[in-house]
């Protein structure tokens, strides 16, 4: 569910089950579940069949940006390089969902 979910915040279009199934190696039938659950648990994901699947874009407020991109900063200082990779991931996962202004910020 958790592949799921990041191939929907990733895609720029909506996706089919078949493209959500591909990466991580599962059945459509498994995608229709996990997406079942997943709406059966309040995520916002709109779909319909033959048409693909869209999650809305997540927002951070100015504050909850800032406060990710410090992390960010202070885990590249650690050294650990499981850390940092994962600091990585997170702003660069939060840069496709930021507002344009705010990028630079």
């Amino acid at each position: 569910m958790f592949d799921t979910i990041r191939i929907l915040r990733a895609a720029s279009q909506p996706v089919t089950a078949a493209a959500i199934a591909d990466e991580p190696e599962v059945t459509v039938r498994t995608v229709y579940r996990d997406v079942a659950t997943l709406q059966a648990r309040r995520i916002p994901i709109v779909g319909a069949a033959g048409a693909g699947y869209e999650l809305p874009p997540l927002m951070f407020t100015e504050n909850e940006a800032e406060g990710i991109a410090v992390g960010e900063r202070l885990l590249a200082r650690t050294g650990d390089p499981g850390l940092q990779k994962a600091a990585e991931s997170v702003l660069s996962k939060m840069t496709l969902v930021v507002p344009d202004p705010l990028c630079d910020y």
